[in-house]
């Protein structure tokens, strides 16, 4: 029970993992640093914009917006760490 309690938390980790390097590679998109007609720079955005993308658009729904700011990937971070520690917590050994 317990190998499958840390292969749930290593997924966790993980995604956290793709959400900080996607929101990274997408502020430097926008900066002008990367280029996007990279065919490798395209590859890892257009591969992180599927794995992170879906879990986004479902807060996009209910958050309103501010402006500019997206706070979808802070609420996705904040709710993988939360979900993340109650499984440690409260997980049957």
């Amino acid at each position: 029970m317990q190998s499958l309690l840390f292969l749930i938390v290593q997924f966790i980790e993980l995604y956290k993992w793709a959400l900080i390097i996607y929101v990274v590679t997408t502020w430097l998109v926008a900066l002008g640093v990367l280029n996007t007609k990279n065919a490798i720079v395209y590859s890892l955005l257009n591969a992180l914009y599927r794995i992170c993308e879906p879990s986004f658009r479902v807060l996009r729904r209910y958050i309103p917006t501010f402006g500019n700011i997206d706070i979808s990937p802070i609420i996705v971070f904040i709710g993988l760490e939360f979900l993340k520690r109650l499984i440690i917590e409260y997980w049957p050994i």
